[in-house]
């Protein structure tokens, strides 16, 4: 295949293969990128982690294969995530001045490993999850009970790997977590292959949205914009979308898309009426379904707030005990918004009288789902650019991820361009300078 057709994605995770004894030499180029540097002395830009609320783009060593089923991929395309957010403000453990961000990004092949058979230069491709010989963080393990998988771009608490936001990246066991990306399927809808829709459609499918649900999501963010298109996909009756404050501005969006959505502005309840109140009101009973979108870092109440600045908790459960209040009996709630460690006040009471099922969603898996969602895109039955709002340049990213961070411009996802990204797919964003 021509590389000028050629594009990858890689998804957040890295997946299964490999051994376990390669996993220090696995999470070293972040925190030594010289030591392994490409042998030509190449450089690009990257973004990494300067301090809290603080990203710099920088210009570091372009990476080298240091094992033999490495593949280093030429980035044509990033994004930001909500999740990047959490390391953004360094809310996520082990995180480390100088490491390059980005989990969802999509690019070339340019070179593989001696071990690489079924992964060529030029050809288009993407990742895992759940690969415990990935990440080998003691911390991680003592506090879970168990690691996830490494992620690249994510804080050594999940391996150390550099990410995507550059314009190269070393993925590992490239012959496993890369995956093919046909010509048909523009770096606009295949990028979010490599987190968002398969985080979405995990979230819907893991609860167990069914014909007839109905479903309450919390957060109307990118992921929980696709749980709501995923949701009527697999036959939700009614799906009532909420959110509010600075980010009131998405139900709109979201409404503007997907016109059968109710909304819910939290902010504009009545003096005396909760969310649970209001869920309550709209649907006797409560919801059959809750998804949570949102993420525990952000506190609504000023309990959570002096909880979370003093390190009693490192996560609220305030959206969490929204959702097992407000559904029926015997209801689902999923989480897929990050949590990082622990909870206060979490009602554990109501989860076990009234028969609540609460599901981590997790780490997508991805090679699960991949080909039933290509396959998708490709017949247009689902719609990932209903979430694009904005084309931009990596030189720009430092100031992009604070208009991100502050819900600005109207930004819900983005598309970050390098040097060797193709032109805007028909119908996408042209660019936006910020700078």
């Amino acid at each position: 295949m021509a590389l000028s057709q050629a594009a990858n994605i890689v998804e957040r995770i890295v997946g299964h293969g490999g051994d376990a004894t390669t996993e220090q030499n696995l999470s070293n180029p972040n925190r030594d990128p010289k030591k392994y540097a490409d042998p030509s002395g190449a450089r690009m830009k990257a973004l990494v982690w300067a301090g809290k609320n603080t990203v710099k783009l920088i210009e570091t060593y372009k990476p080298a294969i240091i094992e033999p089923r490495d593949v280093i991929v030429k980035v044509t395309g990033s994004t930001i995530c909500g999740s990047d957010l959490h390391l953004y403000h360094g809310s996520v453990f082990e995180l480390q001045k100088g490491d390059i961000l980005g989990h969802e990004f999509c690019g070339v092949v340019e070179s593989v490993g001696p071990a690489i058979t079924n992964v060529k230069p030029g050809q288009r491709v993407k990742l895992s999850s759940q690969c415990e010989r990935t990440n080998d963080n003691t911390i991680e393990n003592t506090m879970y009970g168990g690691n996830t998988a490494g992620m690249l771009g994510y804080s050594h608490f999940t391996g150390g790997f550099a990410g995507g936001q550059a314009e190269f990246v070393r993925v590992a066991y490239g012959d496993v977590n890369l995956l093919p990306l046909p010509d048909n399927v523009p770096d606009e809808q295949g990028l979010y292959l490599s987190d968002v829709l398969c985080t979405s459609w995990h979230c819907v499918v893991d609860t167990g949205v069914k014909e007839g649900d109905v479903v309450a999501i919390l957060g109307a963010g990118p992921i929980g914009q696709m749980c709501v298109e995923f949701s009527f996909l697999n036959g939700a009756k009614r799906v009532i979308l909420i959110d509010g404050g600075a980010g009131a501005w998405r139900l709109d969006l979201v409404k503007s898309k997907y016109p059968n959505v109710e909304t819910l502005n939290f902010t504009e309840l009545p003096r005396g009426t909760s969310v649970v109140s209001k869920l309550k009101e709209m649907e006797h009973g409560g919801p059959d379904v809750a998804l949570e979108c949102v993420a525990g870092e952000y506190a609504k109440g000023w309990t959570h707030y002096f909880e979370l600045l003093l390190g009693a908790e490192t996560d609220t459960s305030e959206i969490v005990n929204e959702m097992i209040e407000s559904v029926k009996s015997f209801g689902r709630c999923g989480i897929t918004g990050v949590y990082a460690g622990y909870t206060n006040h979490f009602n554990i009471g109501s989860l076990m009288e009234r028969g609540i099922r609460l599901i981590g969603n997790g780490q997508a898996p991805v090679h699960k789902y991949w080909h039933e969602l290509l396959r998708y895109i490709q017949e247009g039955k689902i719609h990932p650019t209903n979430m694009l709002t904005h084309r931009v340049l990596i030189d720009d990213m430092e100031a992009v991820y604070q208009t991100y961070d502050k819900r600005g411009d109207n930004m819900q996802k983005v598309f970050v361009a390098t040097a060797a990204s193709f032109p805007p797919a028909p119908g996408t964003p042209e660019l936006t300078r910020f700078n």
